[in-house]
Parts: structure tokens; C-alpha cells; sequence
């Protein structure tokens, strides 16, 4: 016993032990009255009257078997068979209850003896119930079956009832003296076998009416559950049991936000659970939209304001669990994650809480810091609330008011006293009151007032009066073109078209973004393209709410469409962005190649069927997904251009990956597998993507190898082809869909021609072509493309022979003088055809002194110098050569510095030029001259003249 109680409670336990040991001496139960077996019993009195009225009235329950019975870690399900059930109904009412009492006397005994942790008390308690609900049902049925026989579909097929349990039921988290919340469905309508048949819609409204009275109806031992089904379609308007087929048409015609949130915790508890896997995935689209949900905010404030309401009219101030600060608001914050993101992220249809909330802190979108606090709250609030049920098997959730009560829950939760567990109460409930109303109400999100004079030129807009001069007296100069931006976007079908709620919400965001535009490096240019983005998205009322719930994703989204048209033009394309414009956290993002490959299957993973084309699409999503974020990154100057440039490499990379392993699943499941280990096929990455400096804009320079050897084999389909055929198609294939153009648009420009031949060679070619090719025909130029190149997908072994190929036609012994001579001669060339460069700008790529001298220049020193330093030839990037060549003393460091930072600083204006919607050409400046200049004169005293 605690050292600390009062004389009054000391009085207590004292007198109730003195009585079960008396009780037990009466009945002949033996209690061995050794120290550790009366601490325990005291420790239990300490803090359940109920665990005290039950042993008196089952004293053998003290008994060494009944003690066993109370230490043991299996939960109910381990004893629930031997649960032999009376046919008769009042034997078959005694016995459930019986049972019940005996576990829940367990889950007391354990949980105060410290011998369950909280999660193994709340999922035990729920196997309890779900062990008892079995038992009621298989009782029920067999009493149905015996005046009404089985219930069967009109194809004869056998129909049993389903159980779905919602709430803390459903999470596998319920409380010790909760009601269960409970849905009755079955599969199919139809009707009974047995010679007084029913039809299957009263056959199961009376299974349902019987298992509820099992378990709900009062007898001298109490109840053996406290069923609610209110949560039903139409509520207690409605039918106890429903087919799938009105389930699914309620759901789609009827269903409410608030049920959302409800069928988050749902799953089969009892009956047909196969059946209940199908519901769950028919109402799957019903609970988890296919795109981002906002607009999940306008149910959870509903729900909380009609809890509010509830709390202010019934003082529940105190409440543990609808009062600020309680239960329910962790909960909120939790299933509003969900359902907004849960339809394009599988790893969040958890049902319990604590799972859910981890799943959340795990893709970051609760903080570590934030789920730290949530989860310590709710683990503390959980364990008072389990407790106050505890002390007398009450379905409450308010603290007693009286001293002794309140001083039995401190102490048995291993407080001094009733003032510290208040003051602990108290912060934790102040925690999660802050966290609530930051999520729900974000400074500056919907609540928010929107500037008068904002609003006011929202209304001009609307009603045709909005003129140039009002927009550039509000900050819009030159004002005729955000004007007739405006009128228009007023105007515009979709717009005209949209329900009056959707309206509602429009008018309150609209001056919400002029005020964000106005405040942007660049007004008009912000606010032109929020109007072409709200014309966009003004069907899809979830993307309207995320930037009117989200005053951060406004602000990020003004300073994005201000100052880089290429990122603004992505978001108005696919507005499943705006998701990416609040979601900044770089360091988040899979920046490895298997990281990226992983998150692509994870995303494949969430489409109900695997197809090509919605595979492709979701490919797509994901591609301009990470590619934004990245393109974000270096826009706010949290990457830099190499950084970058490697970064889009990578992405390239894992999607022609992915888009190779599609594309040759396809063509196996036509024509069958080539004979051989692997598929001896191989695509390489040339140009940008060989060497790792992609940029947001790139196209991709492939070149196809297949394995000779199979050229001649035939695949062992059911459409046999020839290998060489096999192998055109998979390239094929490949080809057409990186460039397709989806829903969600194109993944990549496609070039080819650096193959064996250019344009004229075959798409795919053998490695034994490929190799004759390189070793006798190509010039100096496609060595130098070559020195880029590098397997980016398919057979890893063709991989190693084809790096084998590639180490052998460029580390052969070559004239210095010739090489830098060809080199010089081709750049020459090029620059004389493509060099856009005048007075006034400057050509990045092109340019004398740009990037394309320094990448010519290592490809020359590495040509010159391979066949002495081979370990050259296993770098691509330009980034890596210039330290490669500086280490292998081709370059002085001088020479490598100024390589280093010109290649950083043309880069970097490259990739702005781009994000910009400009080509890379860049106005002249002191500090362009002179990384230019030391480029020029790096390349000279190398010997190089281009």
C-alpha cells in the first residue's frame, strides 16, 4: 500500500479486506493470506469498488486457481472456448455475464498491480468484448436457425451477419467500462431455409434484436455490455441490419463528414469478417478521398461544435473526454490527418490512435515534437479515465467529485496526492488545447478577417464595376491586366457553375489572396496566375479549402507564383501541388536511389489494380511531386545548384526504373520471359542524366543494350517472339511511356540518337554491336558522350558488362595533342551553331567560358589521360571530375578552384533561368565576366582552343 493514504482511506481497505477474508472463511474458499497475494488484493481495493462487490460475490475467485486466473498474461480469447453456453436464454444471460465480470476483474487486477502496461489493458479489454460478441452471435444464430433455419442469398449461398465495431472498439483501444458502438450488416438480400422462412431484411433485424439483448439486457448480475448502434445509416431512424448494397448507396447519397471519421476506426468484430473486408473496401473511396482532402476541416469543426455545444449545456468542462484539452481533441488531430491524406497514403489507415499518431510522426506530418506531446497526453488522460471507470464500473468520463474518490485514483496511479495528478492533469490538457486550436485554427487560417478594402475590390469584381484605376490605387500597377484578371476569373464557367457553398468559401479566400499577391515581390504577376490556379481548381472544393484553411500555404504560394513562373505553371497544371507548397521539409524528401524506388512502390502500392495506365499517372504525380519540392528547396536557397542538379539525376533515374519494370511486366505477361537469368536488357543514361546535372526541364538521353546472345530465343508465352523482337518492343515501350502524355502529364522528353548511328541505328542494339561500334566507327565526340554515360536501369549483369565495354574503348593509350584538338574542334563547332550570347547576355551553356568549355575540357583530360589514370573513368558528374582531376594532378588547384566555382555559379543561374520560364541566357555582369574569364583561361593553359 502507498505510504500516504488518509486514516479514511486506510479505514476502507482495511474493513473490505477484513470482509473478503471473512466471506472467503464462510464459503470454504482457501485465500493464503501471504504478504505479496494481500498487497495485491489491497492495492486492487485501493482503487475498484467494483473489483471489491465482485469478489464478494464470487469469493472463489480469491481462491489459488481464481488468483491464477488474475495474473495470467493471456487475454480472454485463450478462455473464451471453454465458455459452454446454455440453450436456454436466462443460463446463456448468467454465464456471459459471469464471464464478463471474471475478465474484467482480471484487467483491474493486472492494470493496477502495474502488470499491463496501458496499450495491453485497452487491447485487452477489446478482445474481451470481441470474444463476448462472438459468443452472443454464434448463440443467436443458432437459436435463429432453429425456428427460421439459415439465411441465404437468392443464389443460395449462406449469409451470416457482420459485426463492425466502430470507436475504441474498432481501434482495439476501448475503455474498461465503455459502451460498443456497433454496425449489423450482411452481404446479400434473400431469405431463410428453414420451413417458417424469412426474408433475409427481418431475418437479420431479428439476429440483430437478439444479440443486443444477450448482451444489453439488465439481469440481477448487471450487463454484460452497453451496446450502441445509433451509429448505423439514419441512425436510430434506421434499420438494425442493412445489405451492402444500401450501405454503399447511403454512404454515396447520404453520408456525412461525421461519419468519415467514424469509419477510420471501423474493422469486422464478430460474424462473417471476410464479408467485412469486402464492406471496408467498398466504402473505402467514401472515407478516404483520392486526392488531398481539405475540406475534412469543415466536418471536424461541425463535430466540435456540436460537442462544445453538448459541453456547455451538460458542464463538462472537467470532462476527460469531450471537455478542452480531453480525449476527443487528440483524436481530431489525428483522424484529420488521415482522412486528408489517407486516400494517397496507405501507411495511415491505422485504427488506433497511438498507431495512427506514429504513422503521422513517421511521414512527417506531425512533428516529432508535437506527436511527443500528444502521445504522453493521451497516455495519461487514457490511464485517468481507465481508472475512474475502474472504480466502479461506470461508463464515465468525469473525475468524482468527492475527496475520497479522487485521492483512491492519485494514489493508485502513483501520485502523492490528488493535487499533483490534477496539476499533471492540467498541463497535459493545456498541451493538447494548444496543439488543437493550432491545427483547427491556425493564425491567419479561416477565421482570419481579410483587409475591407480587399474584400471591396472582391465585390467590384463580382458585380463588373472593377476598373484599372481601383487596382492600381490598391497596389496592382499597371492595373488594367489584374482587372481584367479578376472580371474574368468571375466570370469563368467554372465559377459561375459552383454550388453555393463552394461560393461561400471562394468569396472569403479571394481577398485573402489579393492581400498575399499585393504583398509579393511581384503583384500582378502573383495575382494573375492565382486567378488562372482558383479558375483551375474551382470545381475541387478540397484544394479551395487547403489555401483558405492554411494561411502558410498562401503566403509560400504568393512568393512561389511571384518569383518562379516555371514552379507557379506546375502548380496550375497539377493543382495536387499545393500540397508540396506546405509541405517544405527538404530534409524529408527520398534522396537516395533505393529511397526514391522504395516511395514509388509505396505509391504504386495505394492503386486498387495494378494498371498501367493509372500506374503510369500515379508514376507522374509522383515525378512532378518530388521534383517540385526539390524545385522549392533550391528556389528558398535550402539546396544549392549541384545539390539539385544530382538530386533530379536521381529522381530520373528510379522513374525509368520503375517505368522499365512496368513496361517489361507488361511484355511478359503477353509474350513470356526470354530464356536466361535476368532480361539481359539495359537502358543508359547519357547527357544531363549520365552525368548527374539534370535540370527541372531536361530531357533524358537514353540508349537501349540488349544481351546478343538471346537475340535469336524465343520468349515462352502464349505470343512467342523471337529475342531481337522481344527486345524493340521492351524499348519500345519504354520510350512511349516516359513520353505519353497522362492526366497527369508527361514524365520526360525522350532523346535517343546519341545510339550506335544516331538516328538511323536501331532503337536497341546488341552489346556485341554496341561494343564493335564504339571500338571501330564512333568519332571522338561519342567517346566524349560516352565518358557521361552510365547504366541506369534494367539487367544488372548486362550492367557489368557493358561498364566493362565502356572501360575498354575509352582507357585505350591517345595522342594528347590529337584529342585536345578534336575536343577543341567540336566545341568550336558547336559554338559557332548554338551560342546565343551577345553584347549585352550570355549564353550559360554555350557561352565562351561557360559550362559546356568546362565539360569539354575534363572530357578531353580524361580521354588524354585514361589509360594512365583509370579510376577517372568511374565519375561522370562534372562536379566529381573537376576533384578527380585535381587529384589526379591533371588540374592544379587553382585551376579546379576556378572550374569549381564557375560550374557552381553557371549552374545555379541555369536552374534559376529555368524556374523562371526563361532559356539560359543571363544578363551580363562583373561577376559573370569573371568566372568566365577564368574559365577561358583555365581552358588555354591546358591547351585547349575553343
Amino acid at each position: 500500500m502507498p505510504a500516504m493514504e488518509s486514516p479514511a482511506l486506510r479505514a476502507l481497505i482495511d474493513d473490505r479486506y477484513g470482509e473478503l477474508v471473512a466471506r472467503c472463511r464462510i464459503a470454504g474458499v482457501p485465500l493464503h493470506d501471504d504478504a505479496g497475494v494481500a498487497e495485491r488484493i489491497r492495492s486492487t481495493l485501493l482503487a475498484s469498488d467494483f473489483a471489491f462487490d465482485t469478489w464478494f460475490r464470487q469469493p472463489g475467485w480469491l481462491a489459488p486457481q481464481g488468483l491464477e486466473r488474475l495474473r495470467s498474461g493471456s487475454d480472454a480469447s485463450a478462455r473464451i472456448d471453454a465458455l459452454r453456453l446454455a440453450d436456454d436464454e436466462e443460463s446463456c444471460l448468467t454465464e456471459l455475464r459471469r464471464f464478463r465480470h471474471a475478465e474484467a476483474l482480471r484487467l483491474v487486477f493486472r492494470d493496477v498491480n502495474g502488470l499491463d502496461e496501458l496499450p495491453e489493458t485497452l487491447s485487452a479489454t477489446s478482445v474481451l468484448y470481441e470474444a463476448l460478441l462472438g459468443a452472443a452471435l454464434a448463440w443467436s444464430e443458432r437459436a435463429m436457425a432453429r425456428r427460421y433455419g439459415h439465411s441465404r442469398s437468392h443464389d443460395g449461398v449462406l449469409q451470416r451477419m457482420l459485426v463492425v465495431g466502430f470507436g475504441k472498439l474498432g481501434g482495439s483501444e476501448l475503455n474498461f467500462s465503455s459502451d460498443i458502438d456497433l454496425v449489423l450488416a450482411y452481404p446479400h438480400g434473400g431469405q431463410s431455409d428453414g420451413a417458417r422462412s424469412l426474408d433475409n431484411s427481418e431475418y437479420f433485424v431479428r439476429l440483430a434484436r437478439q444479440l443486443v439483448r444477450l448482451l444489453n439486457e439488465p439481469t440481477v448480475d448487471g450487463i454484460c455490455a452497453r451496446v450502441d448502434l445509433r451509429l448505423r445509416p439514419f441512425g436510430n431512424a434506421g434499420r438494425l441490419a442493412l445489405p451492402f448494397s444500401a450501405m454503399e448507396q447511403y454512404y454515396q447519397s447520404e453520408g456525412r463528414d461525421w461519419e468519415r471519421y467514424a469509419w477510420i476506426k471501423a474493422r469486422a468484430v464478430a460474424g462473417d469478417r471476410h464479408a467485412g473486408k469486402q464492406l471496408q473496401e467498398l466504402l473505402r473511396p467514401f472515407v478516404y478521398r483520392k486526392y488531398l482532402d481539405y475540406t475534412a476541416f469543415a466536418g471536424l469543426r461541425e463535430m466540435k461544435a456540436l460537442i462544445d455545444a453538448e459541453v456547455a449545456r451538460k458542464d463538462l468542462a472537467d470532462n476527460l473526454k469531450l471537455g478542452p484539452g480531453g480525449i476527443r481533441e487528440i483524436e481530431f488531430v489525428v483522424q484529420l490527418m488521415q482522412l486528408i491524406r489517407g486516400g494517397r497514403e496507405p501507411s495511415l489507415r491505422v485504427r488506433g490512435l497511438l498507431p495512427a499518431l506514429t504513422a503521422c510522426e513517421a511521414r512527417g506530418h506531425i512533428s516529432a515534437a508535437r506527436a511527443k506531446a500528444l502521445r504522453e497526453a493521451y497516455v495519461f488522460l487514457r490511464r485517468v479515465e481507465n481508472r475512474v471507470q475502474m472504480l466502479r464500473d461506470a461508463q464515465t468520463h468525469d473525475i468524482p467529485g468527492d475527496a475520497l474518490s479522487r485521492e483512491r485514483i492519485a494514489l493508485g496511479l502513483g501520485h502523492a496526492s490528488w493535487d499533483e495528478l490534477a496539476a499533471e492533469l492540467a498541463k497535459h490538457r493545456a498541451n493538447v488545447s494548444e496543439e488543437f486550436a493550432e491545427v483547427l485554427m491556425p493564425q491567419g487560417g479561416r477565421t482570419a478577417s481579410a483587409p475591407l478594402a480587399d474584400v471591396a475590390l472582391w465585390r467590384h469584381a463580382c458585380v463588373e464595376t472593377l476598373d484599372a484605376g481601383l487596382m492600381t490605387a490598391s497596389g496592382f500597377a499597371p492595373g488594367l491586366e489584374a482587372a481584367e484578371a479578376l472580371q474574368k476569373l468571375t466570370q469563368a464557367a467554372a465559377v459561375r457553375a459552383m454550388p453555393q457553398r463552394s461560393r461561400e468559401q471562394l468569396d472569403r479566400l479571394m481577398p485573402q489572396l489579393l492581400a498575399v499577391a499585393r504583398n509579393s515581390a511581384a503583384p500582378v504577376a502573383c495575382l494573375l496566375r492565382l486567378c488562372r490556379l482558383v479558375q483551375a481548381v474551382a470545381r475541387r472544393s478540397s484544394y479551395l479549402a487547403l489555401l483558405e484553411e492554411q494561411p502558410a500555404a498562401r503566403l509560400r504560394l504568393a512568393r512561389l507564383f511571384a518569383e518562379s513562373a516555371f514552379l507557379a505553371e506546375r502548380v496550375i497544371a497539377q493543382p495536387l501541388l499545393l500540397d508540396d507548397v506546405l509541405d517544405p521539409r527538404i530534409d524529408q524528401l527520398p534522396l537516395k536511389r533505393a529511397d526514391i524506388s522504395a516511395e514509388i512502390a509505396r505509391v504504386l502500392a495505394t492503386l486498387d489494380e495494378r494498371e498501367a495506365e493509372a500506374e503510369l499517372e500515379r508514376i507522374n504525380e509522383f515525378k512532378a511531386s518530388v521534383a517540385f519540392r526539390l524545385g522549392l528547396a533550391f528556389n528558398d536557397g535550402r539546396a544549392d545548384a549541384v545539390a539539385t542538379a544530382r538530386r533530379l539525376a536521381v529522381l530520373a533515374e528510379s522513374i525509368v526504373v520503375a517505368v522499365t519494370a512496368l513496361a517489361e511486366r507488361e511484355l511478359v505477361a503477353q509474350h513470356g520471359r526470354l530464356p536466361g537469368e535476368g532480361t539481359g536488357f539495359a537502358v543508359l543514361g547519357y547527357g544531363s542524366l549520365g552525368g548527374e546535372e539534370l535540370g527541372f526541364a531536361s530531357d533524358l538521353d537514353l540508349v537501349f543494350v540488349y544481351d546478343g546472345r538471346r537475340a535469336h530465343a524465343m520468349s515462352d508465352g502464349a505470343r512467342p517472339l523471337e529475342g531481337s523482337r522481344w527486345y524493340q518492343r521492351l524499348a519500345q515501350r519504354v520510350m512511349n511511356w516516359l513520353t505519353v502524355l497522362t492526366r497527369a502529364g508527361r514524365l520526360y522528353e525522350v532523346d535517343t540518337r546519341l545510339r550506335p548511328d544516331g538516328s538511323k541505328g536501331l532503337l536497341v542494339s546488341s552489346l556485341e554491336s554496341f561494343d564493335a561500334y564504339q571500338k571501330s566507327r564512333a568519332w571522338t565526340w561519342e567517346h566524349q558522350a560516352l565518358l557521361r554515360a552510365r547504366p541506369v536501369a534494367g539487367d544488372a549483369a548486362l550492367h557489368a558488362e557493358l561498364a566493362t565495354v565502356r572501360r575498354d574503348v575509352l582507357a585505350v593509350a591517345r595522342d594528347r595533342a590529337a584529342v585536345l584538338q578534336e575536343v577543341g574542334s567540336m566545341r568550336q563547332r558547336w559554338r559557332a551553331e548554338r551560342d546565343r550570347s551577345d553584347a549585352g547576355q550570355f549564353d550559360l551553356k554555350q557561352g565562351a567560358g561557360g559550362l559546356l568549355d568546362i565539360e569539354f575540357a575534363l572530357q578531353g583530360l580524361v580521354l588524354a589521360h585514361a589509360a594512365e589514370h583509370p579510376a577517372l573513368l568511374g565519375i561522370t558528374a562534372n562536379a566529381g571530375l573537376i576533384e578527380a582531376c585535381r587529384n589526379a594532378g591533371l588540374l592544379d588547384g587553382g585551376q579546379a578552384g576556378a572550374f569549381a566555382e564557375a560550374h557552381a555559379e553557371l549552374l545555379h543561374r541555369a536552374l534559376a533561368c529555368t524556374l523562371d520560364l526563361r532559356s539560359r541566357i543571363a544578363p551580363r555582369d562583373a561577376e559573370l565576366d569573371r568566372l568566365c574569364a577564368s574559365v577561358q583561361s583555365v581552358t588555354q593553359r591546358l591547351g585547349f582552343v575553343f
